[in-house]
């Protein structure tokens, strides 16, 4: 009876482990929306600047579908500095189980150790969601000082290893899986996290080089902690052969470094997504990165206070691109300082539509600095289609495609940003289109 009894719980833990599994997939059904503190504020964000972006995208954006605000890296130091990081002399904040906790300086909300609950409770108040970045690993400090992890006898200083740490950024070093309370220590992470109100977490240097292991341990901890928090993976280039375990433990997932407002950025991008198209899917999502448009660099890393140096023809391309290959939209620019052009680009019913509920996402082609991508609505039918001229010459190319390749004899298009009805077409569509311009159309059968 003892042995039935046993396997019966082996059975049921298995059960409940790949239900717990499955489960994450249906916490980003389509792409997540959102706003990332990251390109205006670098490093320094405050909680008054990031109120204030909820309460644009409250007003503004979230009856068009937007709906997370990221708190993005190091909100746990007090002296950092724009343009870059402070690693001469950072001033961490952590509590009693070496987790990190808000700066009170910048987040004055989270003093006397209320954490970010209280941000996070504002920003539910509007109806969004709240989201942090941390880096993978253990804190450096928390190891020094031999800091207990929190449910255990174990210190911070048995689970780290030196090897493997981050080359960019030296805040915490790499948790070793082996160690006995390595998991306890992601978990008691998560936990906090989860405490506060946190659904969305941003974990940085985890995909290049990929950082197996603790992705695992990650998953692990979210899934411990029964709060849906959709994970994202950062940064790029995620390597190609570990799509299948990206997708089984991560909502998203970036495919490139950091993307800025420059053209041979776009189009980097561009060439890498060919090998990801067939892993766009329900609940786990190839990951082009943050939005560089509107007012960014206000504290940023790279450049002065400025506007997005794309021009409008390269912004409405980077925009199609995102919205027809279904990435997550986490926008970097500020919202209050929002224009009416790039608000246009963030408020397009038609566009979003296509961004929700496109299908069967994939490359026609890439070549001779012409790109072609096309998708199908799940509800109406309905084909895209997005051409781009991405050569580095200066002359106009005129894209084509043969409607047999949309399964169609003839069509009638719109142009999906102007809304304006092209007229029917047979055989084929055929648009010249200027250096770094693009055209985004829906296609209906006559």
């Amino acid at each position: 009876m003892r042995k039935y009894f046993f396997f019966a719980v082996i059975i049921l833990m298995t059960s409940l482990s790949l239900q717990a599994q499955e489960n994450f997939k249906t916490w980003a059904k389509t792409p997540p929306m959102g706003w990332n503190s990251w390109d205006a504020y670098g490093p320094t964000v405050t909680e008054q600047e990031v109120k204030a972006n909820a309460d644009y995208m409250a007003t503004h954006l979230r009856p068009f579908g937007w709906q997370y605000i990221v708190v993005d890296i190091r909100w746990y130091v007090s002296n950092d500095k724009a343009g870059g990081y402070n690693q001469t002399d950072p001033v961490y904040n952590l509590d009693r189980f070496g987790r990190y906790v808000p700066a009170a300086n910048r987040f004055p909300s989270a003093g006397e150790g209320k954490g970010f609950k209280a941000l996070a409770d504002y920003i539910h108040a509007k109806g969004l969601k709240f989201g942090i970045h941390i880096m993978r690993g253990v804190p450096k400090e928390a190891v020094a000082r031999k800091m207990p992890i929190k449910g255990t006898t174990f210190t911070a200083d048995q689970i780290y290893n030196a090897e493997g740490q981050c080359k960019w950024l030296k805040d915490n070093y790499t948790i070793d899986s082996t160690a006995a309370a390595a998991q306890a220590y992601y978990n008691s992470i998560l936990e906090l996290y989860a405490s506060w109100g946190v659904d969305f977490i941003k974990v940085d240097d985890l995909s290049r080089p990929y950082h197996q292991a603790e992705i695992e341990m990650i998953r692990k901890a979210i899934d411990h902690t029964g709060r849906p928090i959709v994970l994202s993976t950062s940064p790029g280039e995620t390597p190609i052969v570990k799509a299948t375990h990206v997708m089984n433990h991560a909502n998203m997932w970036r495919m490139v470094d950091d993307v800025w407002d420059t053209w041979p950025h776009i189009t980097h991008l561009m060439k890498v997504a060919e090998r990801w198209y067939p892993y766009i899917r329900p609940g786990t999502w190839p990951d082009c990165d943050m939005i560089p448009l509107g007012r960014i660099a206000i504290r940023g890393e790279r450049g002065a206070d400025r506007m997005s140096r794309l021009t409008k023809e390269e912004q409405y391309s980077l925009m199609s691109f995102f919205l027809i290959f279904k990435s997550p939209l986490m926008f970097g620019g500020d919202l209050p300082s929002l224009d009416p052009f790039t608000s246009s680009l963030l408020t397009n019913k038609a566009a979003l539509e296509m961004h929700r509920n496109g299908t069967q996402v994939r490359q026609l082609f890439q070549k001779d600095g012409k790109l072609a991508v096309t998708s199908v609505n799940r509800k109406t039918g309905e084909h895209y289609l997005a051409l781009f001229n991405i050569s580095g010459t200066a002359s106009p190319l005129t894209v084509s495609v043969p409607l047999s390749e949309l399964g169609m004899t003839s069509a009638i298009l719109t142009d999906i940003w102007s809304g304006k009805k092209e007229g029917k077409v047979h055989d084929s569509i055929s648009v010249t289109l200027a250096p770094h311009a693009c055209k985004l159309l829906s296609i209906k059968d006559k």
